[in-house]
This record gives structure tokens, C-alpha cells and sequence, in this order.
């Protein structure tokens, strides 16, 4: 180790030499620093005098601004658990799906998102981009999966579209989604491995929940992700894969998960034939990705945040 330098005496010194101890800090710093210190630089809440001209809201919880484009009251809360019903796929995905393939956070283009914002009387310059908005809920439930460059094997080309399978027609994910909770159907995504990579962007699993997927199945899972879906209320389930029990994404599925499951616990699910199509349903399993007792309370609540208020009734 090289020295910092010799004193009068020619002998070397180094760092370990000059350096306080673990005393001599604590003592300078209760002789230094006193309370009144942190009062006089923070005691005074006052802002300027153009802060303090601003309106104030008035009451406990936040005025929500119905006219509002960018602050939304989300409705989270608003859902409402129950168990799972027959589902039909929404998406149908590979490996590697990314945060951004499920909530892009760049700019607005032509789609659900865009058309709402449209009829809220948004000019088409002023758009700005999902992350602008996060904050509106309708946006970005609209622009979930809303990725150009989402690859879906439910329809031949890239960019966010699916097909509603009862009626075999394709649309936007967005108003397929909502075609299927009218129609009374849960929806599950079936995807590859890795699903969830990327950058931890809370909104990915959010929207999942807020579009009304009930269940996602995949090969495997990253860990931040897999674990947002279990606090919006989001059922992560692994299984062998798409091509590896034969599905096709056109089938109805029927989960077999007991009233209370047990954390890891490998539960059957039943992939029936399309409407009006013949043929032996498929049958295989799937773990659930409760990892924890604490993640089948969350699940069973519907989400993190419905729980923490039932233990608060």
C-alpha cells in the first residue's frame, strides 16, 4: 500500500494514520450538531410568496378533477374478487416478453389510448407519451400490451392486436378485453420464459389486472414482476409451455385451484376445444407462483392493497 506522503521526521504516514475513530466522530458530532439546527432549516414550512398564492385544496383525500387528462382516480379498489370462471386466451406470446411489450411508456400513437383521449377533447399534439399519463388509469389500461412491436401467435402480424376467439374476429387487445368481461369470460396470457424481463415498471402488471386478466401462464417468470402480479391480483402460474402441452391459444380454460391453495402447489388446468369444435380436452399441469402464505392472502383478496383494507375493518 502505497503512503500519502513522509513528515518532518522523513517517516512515511498513511491514510489509516490521520483517519477519526469511531469515537472521536461521535464525540464531535454530539458537540456540534444540535437540534436546533434541523428546526431552523426546516421548521419554517413556508414557500415563496408565488408557492403560498397557489389554491389550496381543501378536506382529508384528494379532489379528484373529473376533467382531468394526466390524474385519475384508479380504480384499483373498485374491483371486486371472485373465482375464477371459464377464460378465453387474450395473448398468446413468447419468450422474453419485456415490461415494455406490456406497458410501453412511449409516445401515444393511433389506437384505444389515443381514441380516448380524443373524446375527452385532446388535440393529437398534445398527446404526450404513457409515461406522461401514468398517472390515468384509462390511458394506460388502454395502452397495455400496446407495444408495435408485441408479437402475438393469435394473429399473423407484430404490433398490439389479438383475436377474440368466440367470434374469431380481430381487434385491439384493449376491446377485446373489454368484449370478453361483457361477454362474462375471465382472460389468461399464455407466454413463454422470462416473462416480465426488463426494467420493474409497475403499470405491466397493473393493467394486466385492470384489463381483467385473471391468470398468467408461462414457462417461467422474473422475479420482480411475478411478484406484481401477485399484489394486483394477478395469478402467476408456470407450466411446461405452449407448444409443449399442445395449445393452440383458442381454447377454454378451466383452472382447478382449490379455495385455499397452498404456496407452489401444482393444480390442474383444463384447455377445452374452441365452441362448436370437437376434440379431447387438454389436460396438464401448473404451479402456482404463490410463493408464500403471504402472497395466497394477497391473491385471495384480490390484490395487496384490498387486503391491507380488510385488516384494517
Amino acid at each position: 500500500m502505497s503512503h500519502w506522503g513522509s513528515g518532518r521526521t522523513a517517516k512515511p504516514f498513511f491514510l489509516r494514520d490521520v483517519w477519526p475513530t469511531p469515537e472521536e466522530i461521535e464525540s464531535t458530532v454530539r458537540s456540534v450538531v444540535r437540534p436546533a439546527m434541523f428546526q431552523e432549516a426546516y421548521g419554517d414550512r413556508r414557500g415563496t410568496e408565488a408557492w403560498e398564492a397557489l389554491p389550496q385544496a381543501q378536506g382529508v383525500t384528494f379532489p379528484w378533477d373529473d376533467a382531468s387528462t394526466f390524474i385519475r382516480r384508479p380504480s384499483f379498489l373498485d374491483r371486486s374478487w371472485s373465482p375464477m370462471r371459464e377464460a378465453h386466451c387474450l395473448l398468446l406470446l413468447g419468450d422474453s416478453v419485456t415490461t415494455d411489450h406490456i406497458s410501453p411508456v412511449s409516445a401515444i400513437r393511433m389506437g384505444p389510448a389515443f381514441e380516448h383521449l380524443r373524446e375527452k377533447g385532446v388535440a393529437d399534439r398534445d398527446m404526450a407519451s404513457y409515461g406522461a399519463r401514468r398517472g390515468n388509469a384509462e390511458v394506460m389500461v388502454r395502452g397495455t400490451f400496446a407495444n408495435p412491436r408485441l408479437s402475438n401467435q393469435l394473429v399473423s402480424d407484430v404490433g398490439p392486436r389479438t383475436l377474440h376467439v368466440p367470434s374469431g374476429e380481430e381487434m385491439s387487445i384493449f376491446d377485446a378485453a373489454e368484449r370478453y368481461c361483457n361477454e362474462g369470460f375471465d382472460m389468461v396470457v399464455v407466454a413463454g420464459s422470462e416473462y416480465g424481463t426488463g426494467s420493474s415498471r409497475d403499470w405491466a402488471a397493473k393493467g394486466t389486472a385492470l384489463l381483467g386478466v385473471r391468470a398468467v401462464l408461462a414457462k417461467s417468470f422474473e422475479r420482480i414482476h411475478r411478484s406484481n402480479l401477485v399484489g394486483m391480483g394477478v395469478l402467476p402460474m408456470a407450466f411446461d409451455g405452449a407448444a409443449e402441452v399442445g395449445l393452440t391459444g383458442r381454447e377454454r380454460f378451466v383452472f382447478v385451484v382449490p379455495e385455499e391453495p397452498t404456496p407452489g402447489q401444482v393444480v390442474e388446468v383444463v384447455a377445452a376445444a374452441p365452441t362448436g369444435e370437437s376434440g379431447e380436452p387438454k389436460v396438464f399441469q401448473a404451479k402456482l407462483r404463490l410463493d408464500t402464505a403471504a402472497e395466497v392472502a394477497y391473491w385471495k383478496h384480490g390484490g395487496i392493497m384490498p387486503y391491507v383494507l380488510s385488516t384494517l375493518q
